[in-house]
């Protein structure tokens, strides 16, 4: 538990680690960040701690970090969000490892983040590139596709969580912790009932060599010691090889990797001849921008991305936009050229339709 002092700072217990970059670790494992978080923070620091010739941060203050920063923005050409991903761990260390209050912490600014309209693909380049994958990634795409799920929601995926009977799946701990139900695509019914006999067979095979459960998320190992080894909680997705765990060092069955999607992907759209920056996220984008086109309201929508804030999904709006804001050019207008059919009808809008039709 923690102990607050006379200006409610939580009290953090003291670090066991001596090396610097261990402590870092320890304190954000204590705070329960994601392992990507932790893989982050500890480049930048190290790339911070190297870049001033190996010099303790706790001798250096705000002219180093803005020094550092400085040379990212001008002689690396960072992006603002990569500047902003760097300043964050910076005053992580300073603040949770380090625990120095310097008033520069907070004055030191951060980059305004650019709006950028996501990219989507349309219906016909989503189904050219869908049908050139195939096996368990072909599966996975298609149900990041039809859920709006983010890569690692998908491939979090576990046994438990997908219920055929009522036709919907629950996205645990998504972005911010929250959980979430998103429908499950009735034309992937089979294949995910063909899925889970696959996933089955490993599961069966890892309890026949007495190997280790699966990960459990926070302290649900200690809690229910066999948990991580029943079918329930196995994975969707498993990866077909075993894997040591970063954190622990125990050799058991992870997830699939995102790798595997992500180059299967990159495949698919160069041979569909799609012409466009496409990843993995792109299928989300694709799922609430043809969600929109379908005349479903912006809430519906917003709950099965699983926004906090309206604002954030509000951006698709702006990609179903005719080109100007829906201005008509005045080259159309013009004598002699074609008329063009100005009409809603361009995107298949229908009238708007609440969440219960969405899980019919």
């Amino acid at each position: 538990m923690y102990r607050f002092n006379k200006k409610a700072k939580p009290v953090r217990p003291p670090l066991q680690s001596t090396r610097l970059l261990d402590q870092l670790r320890e304190r954000i494992r204590y705070l329960h960040y994601s392992l990507r978080t932790e893989k982050t923070y500890v480049y930048w620091v190290r790339s911070f701690i190297h870049w001033h010739k190996l010099r303790h941060p706790a001798g250096m203050g705000k002219p180093e970090v803005e020094a550092y920063l400085t040379w990212l923005a001008c002689q690396r050409s960072v992006s603002p969000s990569t500047h902003r991903q760097a300043l964050s761990a910076l005053l992580f260390l300073y603040k949770e490892v380090l625990e120095i209050e310097l008033p520069w912490l907070d004055e030191i600014g951060r980059p305004r983040a650019r709006e950028r309209l996501p990219t989507v693909l349309s219906r016909e380049e989503v189904e050219r590139m869908l049908a050139l994958m195939e096996g368990e990634v072909g599966l996975l795409a298609r149900l990041l596709y039809g859920t709006g799920m983010r890569l690692m929601e998908g491939l979090r995926l576990r046994v438990k969580d997908v219920d055929f009977d009522r036709r919907s799946i629950i996205v645990r701990e998504g972005k911010g912790g929250k959980d979430r139900v998103v429908m499950l695509p009735q034309s992937l019914r089979q294949a995910l009932h063909e899925q889970l006999a696959r996933s089955r067979a490993l599961w069966a095979e890892d309890r026949a060599a007495h190997l280790p459960g699966v990960e459990m998320p926070d302290a649900l190992a200690r809690k229910y010691p066999r948990a991580a080894e029943t079918w329930t909680w196995h994975w969707v997705f498993p990866s077909p090889t075993l894997s040591t765990d970063p954190r622990s060092g125990i050799r058991r069955r992870h997830h699939l990797y995102e790798e595997r999607l992500q180059r299967a992907i990159k495949k698919a759209v160069a041979r569909a001849d799609i012409h466009k920056p496409v990843s993995v996220h792109t299928l989300r984008h694709s799922f609430a921008t043809h969600l929109l086109q379908g005349g479903y309201d912006i809430r519906t929508v917003q709950e099965l991305l699983g926004h906090s804030d309206v604002k954030t999904t509000m951006i698709y709006t702006h990609v179903l936009k005719v080109g100007g804001g829906g201005v008509i050019s005045p080259l159309d207008t013009a004598p002699g050229m074609p008329r063009v059919e100005q009409s809603g009808a361009l995107y298949g809008i229908t009238p708007q339709a609440g969440i219960s039709q969405i899980y019919q």
